[in-house]
């Protein structure tokens, strides 16, 4: 491993968000259009969506203005700055997207399945960019400091609840799709998501 690491530049940076960004508004557009749901900030605004008939992308945006504060004092300004462009370049995304992709055909297990990679691909970029996409992993990050209850079972025990009540919202065989969705992303990042193991 290189020890000799670099700082991304601004427009490194300002590309590797890009990216995140539009691979994530991707995922949810696929979502989306087949009714299914996924785990965190994103799920819950999905869920909101579907209740609502509101569209994702600003619900999205209004859920996570409270936590940029809880971002800024465990991360600093500029991974809050960075993730509230993410955020807002996502929110935006999504809501234009389906006007420039349709789907003719999209297989339910397929899409969840491309669904989880494309965004579990979004998320590297911007987690390898000092930013994300806010929301739940910064509160379960916030009870590990305060009690030493692990950050990845918080998270793990609000997909579960967000989970069970989608079965109130969609069918059961839609919240089996979503799981599985959940699953790739989860596994992608977990991979993938190695600091140790970083060339530069």
């Amino acid at each position: 491993m290189n020890e000799n690491k670099t700082q991304h530049s601004a427009l490194e940076d300002a590309q590797g968000i890009a990216f995140g960004s539009f691979m994530a508004a991707f995922g949810v557009t696929i979502l989306t259009h087949l009714g299914l749901v996924t785990g965190q900030t994103a799920g819950l605004a999905i869920l909101i969506a579907y209740l609502t008939g509101w569209d994702f992308g600003p619900v999205f945006f209004i859920i996570n203005i409270p936590f940029y504060w809880l971002g800024y004092r465990r991360f600093g300004l500029a991974f809050t700055a960075k993730t509230f462009a993410a955020v807002l370049l996502t929110s935006l995304l999504s809501g234009v997207m389906p006007g420039w992709i349709g789907f003719a055909t999209i297989q339910p297990a397929f899409g969840a399945v491309l669904f989880g990679a494309v965004v579990g691909a979004g998320l590297l970029a911007l987690f390898r960019h000092g930013s994300s996409l806010g929301g739940v992993g910064i509160v379960a990050l916030y009870i590990q400091d305060a009690t030493g209850f692990r950050a990845g079972w918080a998270q793990l025990i609000f997909d579960a609840t967000l989970f069970a009540l989608a079965l109130l919202i969609i069918d059961w065989q839609a919240v089996g799709y979503s799981f599985l969705g959940a699953v790739v992303l989860n596994m992608t990042i977990a991979i993938n998501h190695r600091r140790d193991r970083y060339i530069v």
